[in-house]
């Protein structure tokens, strides 16, 4: 397993054994000892599954405190652009944004800790994406940042309006935003 940092701390590329044959392919998506050397939580609480059609962006979502998650992030099915902004306020690397494609094909995770909005862009026809979490899913702390904030200036790989669900058009800026202090 190949672990790659990013330029927003605590943010990790995951690039799981793969071991193919005539058959097809094996890999470990989650080993609770080997994933905690690289500082990942022993502990996840839900498992997630989204099936979406191509120009569908889900995002940016988070839960604050004192729900806020940690996200293990794969792509089954499809591929996507997959973003996670740094919204802890107190960070050197606030309102920056780490992105990258992940695929059935190449088969990485992205590691996304607390104090990060997350969301994907699908770019094939469809995509099956699998998240890890650390804390269940909280309505009452769950939170949207809008995903074209000028502020944060995501370079989404998309020439026309993304399809968007009414919660992330209606998200409000980073400066308006509930952010982690």
């Amino acid at each position: 397993m190949k672990v790659t940092e990013t330029n927003l701390s605590g943010v990790l590329m995951i690039e799981p054994d793969v071991y193919e044959d005539s058959r097809g392919y094996f890999l470990e998506t989650w080993n609770s000892a080997r994933y905690k050397e690289y500082g990942l939580p022993d502990k996840f609480v839900q498992d997630n599954l989204s099936f979406s059609r191509r120009g569908v962006l889900r995002g940016l979502h988070y839960q604050l405190p004192p729900k806020a998650q940690g996200k293990l992030v794969s792509v089954a099915v499809g591929e996507v652009f997959d973003v996670a902004v740094d919204i802890r306020r107190n960070s050197s690397t606030f309102g920056k944004w780490f992105g990258t494609v992940l695929s059935a094909e190449n088969k990485k995770q992205l590691w996304i800790p607390e104090g990060f909005a997350h969301g994907f862009l699908v770019l094939s026809e469809s995509a099956v994406f699998l998240y890890k979490v650390t804390e269940y899913y909280s309505p009452v702390y769950e939170r949207c940042i809008r995903w074209d904030d000028p502020h944060i200036g995501i370079r989404w790989p998309i020439d026309a309006t993304p399809v968007l669900s009414p919660k992330d058009l209606a998200g409000p800026s980073l400066a308006h935003a509930g952010v982690f202090e």
